[in-house]
Formats: C-alpha cells, sequence, structure tokens
C-alpha cells in the first residue's frame, strides 16, 4: 500500500460566485479505506468529489493526488488512476451494455488500438459483478433507471484504477443492488488495496460499509475519522437537527442508526 495520503487537501475552498459551497477544508484521505462523505443537502459533498475527480478546480487552496498537484496531470493520466460514477449519467445513444461497459477500458488501449484479451476480462469481471451479464447485449436506452446505475458501475470497475469516486452510487437501486454493490466496491477495497470515496445519503449503508466517514455541513468539515467515532448522536444532532441513537446491532454486525420520528396531526 502506498505510503501517506491518496488525497490531501489543505486550505480548500470552492463558490460559484455567492456564499462559498466549501470554505477551509483541510483534509486527508488514505489509501485502501472505504471513506464515505455524509451531510445534509446543500453541505457540498458532490462538490467534495468532483474537487477530487479534477471536474472543478479549488478557488482557494489546494488538492493533492498522491503527493502531487491534481492540476498538474492530464485527464488521460487521471483517467487510468481514478474511475468516477457521478450522480447523473445519460447514454442517449443505442450503445450496448458491454460497449459502454469497455468504454472504461479506452484510458489503457492505445490510440488506433484494439481490446486486448485482458480488456474483454475485466469488462467480463465486471459485468459479473454487477449483475449484468445477461444482460450485456441489450441496449442501454431500453433499460431501467437501477440497471443503467449498475452499468455506470460496472463501467468504472472495468476501468480498474486505484481508486474509485462515487456519487450516490446506491441512488437508484433496490436494496438488493444497493447491498450488492457496495459489497463489491467493499471487496475491491478489502482485496485489492483499492481506495473508495463516496458520497451517501443513507446513514445506514454509510456505516455498513465505510471504514471512515467525512461529515460536511455548511461547506465545512464538522468531523471526520473512523466510522464509529464520527457517526454519534451528538454529530447527526449538529450536522442534520435530528434526535438520533447510533447502536451497534447483532444480526447487520454494524452501526445502525434510529431516528425520533416527526409526526403530525391531521
Amino acid at each position: 500500500m502506498p505510503e501517506g495520503p491518496l488525497f490531501e487537501l489543505t486550505g480548500v475552498g470552492f463558490g460559484f460566485g455567492g456564499p462559498p459551497v466549501l470554505a477551509g477544508v483541510d483534509l486527508s484521505l488514505a489509501p485502501g479505506r472505504f471513506h464515505g462523505i455524509v451531510g445534509p443537502n446543500g453541505a457540498g459533498k458532490t462538490t467534495l468529489l468532483d474537487l477530487l475527480a479534477g471536474l472543478k478546480r479549488p478557488g482557494q487552496g489546494r488538492v493533492l493526488l498522491s503527493g502531487r498537484p491534481l492540476e498538474t496531470r492530464g485527464r488521460g493520466e487521471l483517467a487510468r488512476v481514478l474511475a468516477l460514477v457521478p450522480q447523473e449519467y445519460a447514454v442517449n445513444f443505442p450503445f450496448t451494455v458491454e460497449e459502454v461497459v469497455m468504454m472504461g477500458r479506452h484510458p489503457h488501449i492505445p490510440r488506433f488500438g484494439a481490446p486486448s484479451d485482458q480488456d474483454r476480462r475485466l469488462v467480463k469481471r465486471a459485468l459479473d459483478l454487477m449483475g449484468l451479464a445477461d444482460l450485456a447485449g441489450k441496449q442501454v436506452t431500453q433499460l431501467s433507471g437501477g440497471e443503467k446505475q449498475r452499468v455506470i458501475l460496472a463501467r468504472a470497475l472495468a476501468q480498474d484504477t486505484a481508486a474509485l469516486l462515487l456519487d450516490e452510487p446506491t441512488a437508484n437501486l433496490d436494496i438488493h443492488h444497493a447491498l450488492s454493490a457496495l459489497a463489491v466496491v467493499a471487496g475491491r477495497v478489502r482485496t485489492e488495496g483499492a481506495t473508495a470515496v463516496a458520497v451517501m445519503h443513507d446513514l445506514n449503508l454509510a456505516a455498513a460499509y465505510c471504514d471512515r466517514l467525512v461529515l460536511l455541513k455548511e461547506g465545512r468539515v464538522l468531523a471526520v475519522g473512523p466510522t464509529g467515532q464520527v457517526l454519534t448522536a451528538a454529530n447527526l444532532a449538529l450536522a442534520f437537527g435530528v434526535e438520533a441513537r447510533v447502536r451497534d446491532d447483532d444480526f447487520s454486525g454494524a452501526k445502525t442508526v434510529v431516528f425520533r420520528l416527526e409526526r403530525m396531526d391531521a
């Protein structure tokens, strides 16, 4: 496993001309871990992920990838290191599922070259892991939203990068496929030493699969550290303004968050 942080952010700020979306973010993300980014709506979670992916540049501060400024790396180099699963991704042409997943191999295929046996093996593995083998020849324009989400996850897996950046990767998935997808990502982290950074709204899924959490509120880091230390009733009250309890669950083998429900009289 590489020494030092994979990502290091120092004094990072970003805005669109109005109030800052992120301000004064200092963060170090170690390799070989599953990092979750959590927080309320508008906290800056997706913006933070976009900065890590190089899709946005900070207005203040700096972002380092393996000790080098992110902006010094070309698109091709980044694509061989980072794979991104965006929150929204539209495929408007009738590519087959297999063709879209093969797009994940493009950064590794020489210009004017053809996919190698290794490329095809990685695509097949990604299709199998996401349960898409039976849909490989189907056009993506004919798929459901959840199936398309699994295709984009498979494309990122086929890219075979050291880091996976995922923005709400389970938003369109039923619970079976959500658990399966996160287990695949966690398995890559555990067995292959990959690094995953995922924006997540479901705190129970974050508690089950993430090694470490970054809790954002109003563009600032409210807490960061091992999941069990960040996911506390006090932090959830500060971040979300809700009353919650966090407890170890024997059935799931993970921490579970339960909330005091708000009810309105008729």
